[in-house]
């Protein structure tokens, strides 16, 4: 059965695309990563060194015209969410061999790094774990509050999201990227794509410590464009496991090529029983693991 793909405009300029349909508006703005003033800018400003990629101007905003309510995704925000100082019970602290080497190589005014020497000496979490579901930035009045798990309203309907629909707009948003001085990876990056009856976003922060642990943070924001009143559903989940439990699940013994696609890490994390990825992870006590829906409905 064909879908009727409703009227929509496109708008790209520069680093900016844009897509306004019914009555909401998704901008995503993918530019190259912060120069140097913009790095030492930022760097002051949450008090620890930057990931080596660093997309500082990036952003994804969803916009609902009507009402003025805004939702916006961006590099600061997520980066804020990373512990910087001692870390505390639920932090998920990775504690390996070579930590104390990575961090002295970031933070000694004599290595050889991309960041300026008067990086702060505190500790922080050098994973760059960061449970960021984006915030609201305008029409703070309409916010997410917890969903009711008996309304099939109030579930991403993943069946739909299946289903060969058009898409009329896609945008993939970095935000961060680390590789953890060659020991693994650190990243958060965005994913919107419009359909004909719906958005969806997803947020995904992964990490991967080589022989240590895997860890994924993912939220999901869908909005069905016939949904009356306007309802926007949230979902945040967080996964961990232990290095040696995912590879356990690649498809070929000797070909590790699928350890460092997120994709994969997910998938293989999200097919784990729930007692091992969501509850007792790698055995770090990290806060994140586990699941909450949240919703918010805005005026009609």
């Amino acid at each position: 059965m064909s879908v009727q793909v409703p009227p929509h405009k496109l708008t790209e300029t520069n680093n900016t695309r844009r897509i306004d349909i019914f009555s909401w508006s998704i901008e995503t703005i993918v530019a190259p990563i912060i120069n140097a003033s913009e790095s030492d800018e930022l760097q002051a400003s949450l008090g620890f060194p930057l990931p080596e990629m660093t997309f500082g101007n990036n952003s994804l905003v969803i916009r609902h015209n009507p009402t003025g309510w805004e939702y916006q995704l961006d590099a600061t925000h997520a980066l804020k969410q990373v512990r910087g100082g001692e870390l505390q019970p639920g932090d998920g602290g990775v504690r390996v061999g070579y930590a104390d080497a990575w961090l002295k190589s970031r933070l000694d005014p004599d290595a050889s790094s991309p960041f300026p020497q008067t990086s702060p000496t505190k500790p922080y979490d050098w994973t760059y774990t960061s449970m960021y579901p984006g915030h609201v930035t305008s029409g703070e009045k309409f916010n997410f509050v917890p969903a009711d798990p008996e309304s099939p309203r109030h579930a991403i309907p993943i069946a739909e999201l299946t289903r060969q629909d058009p898409i009329l707009f896609y945008a993939e948003v970095p935000l961060y990227e680390d590789e953890l001085h060659d020991n693994g990876m650190s990243q958060v990056t965005v994913r919107v794509r419009v359909m004909p009856g719906a958005f969806f976003l997803l947020a995904r922060f992964t990490l991967r410590v080589d022989n240590v642990l895997f860890r994924t943070y993912d939220t999901r924001i869908y909005h069905s464009f016939s949904s009356s009143p306007p309802l926007i559903i949230r979902e945040c989940s967080g996964w961990e496991a232990s290095y040696d439990t995912i590879k356990q699940q690649l498809p070929r013994r000797n070909d590790l090529t699928p350890l460092i696609d997120p994709n994969f890490v997910a998938k293989a994390l999200g097919s784990l029983p729930e007692i091992v990825a969501q509850k007792t992870g790698a055995g770090t006590g990290w806060r994140g693991m586990g699941s909450e829906i949240t919703v918010c409905t805005l005026p009609a």
